[in-house]
């Protein structure tokens, strides 16, 4: 794989006469392998630099610069001035230049391991990679680590940069001994092209134009390589797929499913369905602001008009007839974690995957990826930057492929409910089979029938509160009032569920998550039973409040913060808890050593700490009595 099999992979062009195609790449590497400098040049050497920014970088290389008298081409890129003091990449920088056979928009991404995600963003859209090793220090770690997680985002060409070949005075054995190196590191990870080139960035050598330095390397130069590599998406040739951005209707007259085709491609007169309900019916118009089209493939932005309605909204995808997706509400994927805060199995997150947009919890960590040797490792949480397989369960089912298939319809991205921050990219690998035998059974008897019976309205009231703010007493007071009513209760209490079923889990955030997941499942159950069922549970995080409400319909969780400040609830320690977490005795206690997150807008606020139980208990019975809970 050295410079004979990089002139074979360039290929015939792949533009037509007159027409330039976009190639979009990345660069990647270690700590001063140069792919800021790479960047910089090919910017200069393509005459995309304006003079006054030319008279700028001149000045920033005086100022800022590594490579003395010369120009640092590197400050063309490295913008943050954190950059450029430590002379290091940490932001994702976008770069368009040209020649006269194509056009280019290149990512310079961060080398380091604790940038993955920045990596992972770089690579989204890219078609090919550049990574980059130095010549002296030949392939490292970090190598093997870019070219793994290039290949896990789908990216299948790649061009291994062998920079700075001046320092190793342009040898070729060292070249060919690196070259053979990571053709067999990456034998595994499936590319569909491989080259090798030797470069000098500082100096240009093999950037634009063979170097004269190199004539044992008979290849061409890393711009005429890129100009000619045919990374033709297979996207065209792939059954339709049409996410449904929004449904047009400007009037009563029109009505278009407007969206991006994300593969394959349609005319007037084919026949297209809904993959989540295998609706069908026939395309009649492609439209579009310019007029109506006869075809349209993959990356067009059309609107389609069908002739007939179908129950399709946003977040639908239309579908060939004969290649539906999978359709399910659990999958299997590869998660890279964006998040500052750490992956929490069971907690609530969001899952955005083209158009449509789910509730999702991770079922299932499956391992953790330990990114210098690709082993799968046991753990119970992905941090900052962290990759992992897991199962994930969707509130909905969702219409997809499989990543490796298609890179639209099968990634996503995990979101944070309460941020709004994205806290994951993922790459589904396939849907769970899982309980194909087992359907729901449908009951004479239903909840409605059992709550009539009992003469109530059935709900969860969910106490929270930190531990001494008097959420057992009063729950335990609101029980005994609605026994003696002749209400139909149940209590589950934080301390005595965990000496059954959740007996297995600690006071780890990931625990906690799971402790009133199953709380919530269980609660879930006393309301179908007709039930009123009060839970007394700190739940410090509102992520997983918010589960449990929505587990059950509107109007069946009331939640209920007994508040009381921290130094009250201290004082209290009934028992002697806050003692011994002060005394380091107890990890992860609530309110010390581990987060309370209040409610925002909870149903009942008790102000526990300037009432008696029996008036707080008094208020909750108020508001099951107005609010009809409790019938006559």
């Amino acid at each position: 794989m050295a410079h004979g099999v990089a002139a074979e992979a360039a290929g015939a062009p792949v533009a037509h006469p007159g027409e330039k195609t976009l190639l979009r790449f990345l660069t990647c590497g270690s700590v001063d392998d140069g792919k800021s400098t790479l960047i910089g040049r090919l910017l200069h050497d393509t005459k995309r630099l304006f003079d006054d920014q030319l008279s700028a970088l001149e000045r920033d290389s005086r100022r800022y610069g590594t490579t003395g008298e010369t120009i640092d081409f590197a400050l063309l890129v490295d913008g943050l001035v954190a950059e450029r003091e430590q002379g290091i990449t940490i932001d994702v920088a976008y770069r368009y230049f040209a020649t006269d056979r194509r056009r280019f928009i290149v990512a310079d991404t961060p080398g380091h391991e604790q940038y993955t995600r920045n990596m992972a963003t770089g690579a989204s859209t890219a078609d090919l990679a550049i990574l980059l090793v130095d010549a002296s220090q030949g392939i490292l770690t970090q190598t093997r680590r870019h070219a793994y997680i290039v290949s896990l985002l789908g990216i299948r060409h790649v061009v291994l940069a062998v920079n700075k070949i001046d320092l190793v005075g342009f040898d070729r054995h060292r070249f060919n001994e690196i070259a053979l190196a990571f053709e067999e590191a990456v034998a595994p990870f499936g590319f569909r092209s491989v080259a090798a080139i030797p470069i000098s960035a500082r100096d240009g050598d093999n950037v634009i134009a063979p170097s004269p330095r190199t004539p044992w390397y008979d290849g061409p130069s890393l711009i005429g390589y890129l100009e000619e590599i045919d990374v033709t998406s297979e996207e065209a040739a792939q059954p339709l797929r049409f996410p449904v951005q929004w449904v047009n209707r400007p009037d009563a007259t029109f009505r278009g499913y407007a969206g991006t085709v994300a593969a394959g491609a349609l005319r007037p007169g084919d026949g297209v369905l809904v993959a989540r309900t295998g609706q069908a019916a026939h395309v009649v118009r492609i439209v579009t602001m310019d007029g109506d089209l006869p075809s349209a493939e993959a990356g067009a932005s059309v609107t389609l008009t069908l002739d007939r309605e179908l129950d399709a909204s946003r977040g639908d995808v239309l579908v060939a007839p004969g290649h539906r997706p999978e359709v399910s509400d659990q999958i299997a994927a590869h998660l890279i974690w964006m998040g500052e805060e750490p992956l929490l199995p069971g907690r609530s997150y969001l899952l955005k995957c083209g158009t449509r947009t789910v509730g999702a919890s991770v079922s299932e960590l499956k391992h953790h990826v330990d990114i210098e040797t690709f082993k799968p490792l046991a753990a119970k949480t992905l941090a900052l930057n962290d990759i992992g397989l897991v199962n994930l369960s969707l509130s909905e089912p969702i219409a997809f492929d499989p990543y490796e298939v298609n890179r639209t319809t099968g990634s996503f991205i995990l979101i944070d409910r309460f941020t709004n921050a994205t806290v994951a990219a993922g790459m589904i690998r396939f849907g769970l089979r899982r309980a194909t035998n087992i359907h729901w059974q449908a009951l004479d008897v239903d909840k409605r029938a059992r709550a009539d019976a009992k003469g109530q309205r059935p709900c969860i009231l969910w106490f929270t509160g930190l531990s001494g703010a008097g959420k057992s007493t009063v729950a335990n007071l609101v029980e005994k009032k609605l026994h003696l009513a002749g209400r139909h209760t149940y209590l589950l209490d934080g301390d005595n569920v965990r000496h059954g079923l959740n007996r297995d889990l600690g006071f780890t955030d990931a625990d906690r998550v799971e402790n009133i997941r199953r709380v919530g499942e269980a609660a879930k159950l006393f309301v179908d039973a007709g039930l009123i069922v009060l839970v007394s549970f700190i739940s410090p995080f509102r992520s997983e409040r918010d589960m449990a409400r929505d587990l059950v319909g509107r109007g069946e969780f009331v939640e209920i913060f007994v508040d009381v400040p921290l130094e009250v609830a201290e004082a209290r320690d009934p028992k002697g808890l806050y003692r011994k977490a002060r005394a380091g005795e107890i990890r992860n206690f609530t309110g010390i050593s581990s987060p309370y997150e209040a409610p925002l807008a909870p149903d009942i606020h008790l102000e526990a700490g300037s009432a008696e139980p029996e008036a707080l208990a008094d208020q909750v019975i108020a508001f099951l009595r107005d609010g009809g809970y409790l019938r006559s």
